[in-house]
């Protein structure tokens, strides 16, 4: 073949997913300029910190672009515990939507990314919880390794090493910043890395610190530096690529406004010496540090002073020269990198490009792929020949191949399963890497001018949109059989069966046949207890409904499987979940066919609800799972007077942050309290709040949390009715909670509100603001803080019981 597929394990260098755009991404002649410019530039930066969105990306981006040095990002958490402002989507899924976000930041202020095994498990208050939950040593280890593989001269932390970080997550990530600095340049430390990579030192370790940490002033041991330049071969200043970089962290709504003008930057020393004049002062950043190079920076002089701008492949040739010359190299990091880079200014300066695409956007595991490869070469007097073929001026030629799709595309880090506080990875060679090294790609051997180079490309699907135009998909391969159950919890009330519908999709062209199963706890069965299925087609559907008769006398909160029998194999099912947000590619993974399985004794004191959206939560679908009657409401709804119909309405989480019309809604969620309704409203965030009262008596809101989900909680008022009707709430309620109890408790509330609940994390002052409850008129208002879109969801027992009391009416 022409065009040689293969699997391939891509060298750490390469840490870019995609494009939301082309696979190629066009490059204009400032661009190119500035491109070899970075040839002479061997200097490296990593910035380091928690979470998406922690990273300053005016920073990246001018130590990126403007000082050309290669500059990464180490996130150590994918974000997984955040909140999300654009859907449902929580834990692992938002993890991935951030992952991408991420991405595309680095795609527009030229970073690249990485990522240790931590899990954002949710706002931690102090560092050692932060460890005992990560695990010390283990996540150090992946710092070390990334810091090996990457060679910073120069690592550069976000936070402070101390309560000033303002978050557990944050003063770990300089902590480990701190250590990671010394322990990647001693030999004793992690040695089973040194099979794979060397010792690496750092210059020095600063914190970019800033004004916005309490008690950190400006100080003259501070470093500064401005970074407020307008760079004319981009055509933007640092400023506005930093906006554009940070806005597409969209999930936690950091839209950004473009900056122009002087911006300075301040750095204190934390380890190594304080630069005098620039960040990489004592750091030879020209090919002065690489052995044998003598060559090499009078080939780039002349390449630069020849550059013609409007005839950009004059250069060619001399890139090929210098190409030649930095493959004798034997610095093999240097010598990958910059061949790296002359390899894309050469198909920039030719005006070549080439892609390769699959007919469509999901095939199965053991299938074989077709592929087609486009390629065009859009300057003349190249000579430019794929195999056998001289590839004509300016005008298309497509190549075939075939990919065997050997395995499915899930996330690496998604593979097992994983505790609370890291992921499990298998390979060493992927710590560190934002996405999967064996995702699909084509090696694509080009001979330009006599000399053969040879580029990896993703296989991508992609179709044009009647409003989007042009949209790429990256390629999914599925397993040949997948199960999607209807539910993600299934709770049971009392001893009831209950009937769990599952779709069986066959995602193979060839026939397929299996028999599923429920697999369950010991007491609980399923009828039937087998499903045949045959498909013999792609995209094929089966429904099975499966009648779940919960096991007697138990309280159990557990999980059923899906397993499918393939012969005489027996493997766990997966699910098919797709993600489809404009800013990011669309994300296709394979979660295990599981639901919770929980028991709740509960009474009813509401049947018909209203529910308000807010940021996206599942609180609708989780209480259907108990019998009641949700309606999702529209701000048509709460203005034309149809409230009175519901015994309980709910706004959703962050209502008040997100929605500008608020203020119109709230005077009629207010007179249907009056009228004799339930309003129950959940957590809002103290800052953003709508210009609105958010109760009928005065009510602010505070930062205060409760992040350890097992933390007391004391019930002030036994014999209030919100914690006796029409069930009895007591302190083993609030066992089994996950990730929270609650957030941006309550601070000051007026005398009418009663606070019958009291919780405090270990060691400091209890609050009482996690819940309030105030008779208004003839009906109830409530505002609760506590954490239940995190735990309906999950099927957490105690949560339905307690939620259900907060929809009763007053006597």
């Amino acid at each position: 073949m022409n065009v040689r597929i293969i699997v391939n394990l891509l060298i750490f260098l390469t840490t870019t997913l995609p494009s939301v755009g082309q696979t190629m991404q066009p490059q204009h002649a400032g661009e190119i300029k500035q491109a070899i410019n970075k040839l002479n530039t061997l200097g490296s930066v990593l910035y380091f910190a928690a979470h998406p969105d922690d990273e300053n990306t005016r920073l990246i981006a001018w130590l990126a672009k403007e000082k050309r040095y290669r500059t990464g990002y180490l996130s150590l958490t994918r974000g997984d515990g955040g909140q999300n402002l654009i859907g449902t989507e929580q834990a692992e899924e938002l993890g991935l939507i951030r992952t991408n976000e991420l991405l595309a930041a680095r795609r527009v202020d030229g970073g690249e990314q990485f990522f240790s095994k931590a899990i954002d498990f949710g706002f931690s208050k102090t560092w050692d919880e932060t460890f005992r939950i990560w695990g010390r040593d283990q996540i150090l280890a992946d710092a070390v390794w990334v810091i090996r593989k990457f060679r910073p001269d120069v690592i550069i932390t976000r936070f402070p090493p101390d309560e000033r970080a303002g978050h557990g997550h944050h003063q770990a990530s300089a902590l480990l910043a701190i250590e990671a600095f010394s322990a990647a340049a001693d030999p004793k430390r992690f040695p089973e890395q040194l099979a794979e990579v060397s010792v690496w030192q750092a210059k020095r370790l600063l914190w970019n610190t800033s004004s916005f940490f309490q008690g950190s002033p400006p100080s003259s041991s501070h470093f500064l530096t401005n970074i407020g330049e307008y760079n004319p071969y981009i055509g933007q200043s640092y400023g506005e690529i930093a906006a554009e970089s940070r806005s597409n962290h969209k999930s936690q709504g950091f839209g950004s406004a473009r900056q122009r003008g002087n911006s300075v930057e301040r750095f204190e020393v934390l380890r190594g010496d304080a630069p005098e004049k620039d960040l990489f002062d004592g750091i030879e950043t020209t090919w002065k540090r690489v052995p044998g190079s003598d060559n090499i920076p009078p080939l780039i002089a002349t390449i630069n002073q020849g550059f013609d701008m409007e005839h950009p492949e004059k250069s060619i040739n001399d890139l090929l020269a210098l190409l030649k010359e930095v493959e004798k190299l034997t610095d093999g990091y240097w010598k990958t990198q910059k061949a790296a880079e002359i390899k894309d200014l050469i198909l920039a300066c030719g005006g070549i490009w080439f892609e390769s695409y699959a007919p469509a956007a999901m095939f199965a595991v053991d299938e074989q792929i077709p592929v087609r490869t486009a390629f065009i070469v859009r300057r003349p007097g190249i000579d430019v020949t794929v195999g056998d073929t001289t590839l004509p001026f300016n005008e298309l030629h497509e190549e075939s191949s075939v990919f065997d799709a050997s395995a499915i595309t899930q996330p690496y880090w998604l593979r097992q399963p994983h505790g609370l506080g890291r992921f499990v990875v298998d390979r060493q060679e992927d710590v560190g890497r934002p996405g999967n090294s064996d995702n699909p790609t084509t090696t694509v051997a080009l001979r330009i001018n006599g000399q053969e180079l040879t580029f990896e490309r993703p296989i991508v699907y992609k179709y044009t949109h009647p409003v989007r135009g042009e949209v790429y998909e990256p390629l999914a391969i599925a397993p040949k059989i997948t199960a999607n159950l209807g539910q993600k919890a299934l709770v049971f009330n009392g001893s009831e069966p209950k009937t769990l519908e599952v779709v069986f999709t066959a995602h193979t062209q060839e026939e397929v046949s299996a028999t599923a199963a429920l697999h369950l706890p010991g007491g609980w069965r399923a009828e039937p207890e087998r499903f045949p299925l045959a498909f013999s087609a792609k995209a094929e559907e089966t429904v099975a409904k499966f009648t779940i008769y919960p096991a007697p006398q138990t309280s159990l909160t557990d999980s059923l499987r899906v397993v499918l029998q393939y012969g005489d194999t027996t493997a766990q099912a997966n699910a098919i979940r797709t993600i489809a947000y404009e800013h990011i590619p669309r994300i296709t993974w394979f979660p295990p066919a599981a639901a919770r399985l929980s028991k709740v004794e509960t009474g009813v004191s509401a049947t018909r609800i209203g529910y308000l959206p807010g940021a996206g939560d599942l609180i609708p679908q989780a209480l259907r799972e108990i019998g009641l009657q949700v309606d999702v409401l529209t701000e048509q709804d709460v203005l034309s007077g149809k409230l009175g119909q519901y015994d309980a309405v709910i706004t959703g989480v962050r209502l008040y942050n997100v929605n500008e019309r608020i203020r119109h809604l709230q005077p009629r969620l207010l007179e249907y309290v009056k009228n004799g309704g339930t309003l129950v409203v959940q957590y809002n965030v103290s800052n953003g709040l709508q210009p609105v009262e958010l109760g009928p008596y005065p009510l602010q809101l505070s930062r205060n949390r409760v992040t350890d989900e097992t933390a007391p909680v004391t019930i002030l008022s036994p014999d209030s009715r919100i914690l006796n009707y029409p069930n009895k709430i007591t302190a083993a309620d609030f066992d089994g909670w996950i990730q929270e109890r609650g957030l941006y408790f309550a601070g000051v509330a007026d005398k009418h509100y009663e606070q019958p609940l009291r919780m405090a994390d270990p060691g400091e002052t209890p609050s009482d603001g996690s819940l309030l409850v105030a008779p208004y008129g003839k009906g109830n208002f409530v505002y609760t803080s506590l954490a239940f879109f995190r735990q309906l969801p999950a099927g957490v027992p105690g949560a339905y019981r307690l939620f259900v009391n907060l929809l009763a009416k007053p006597n």
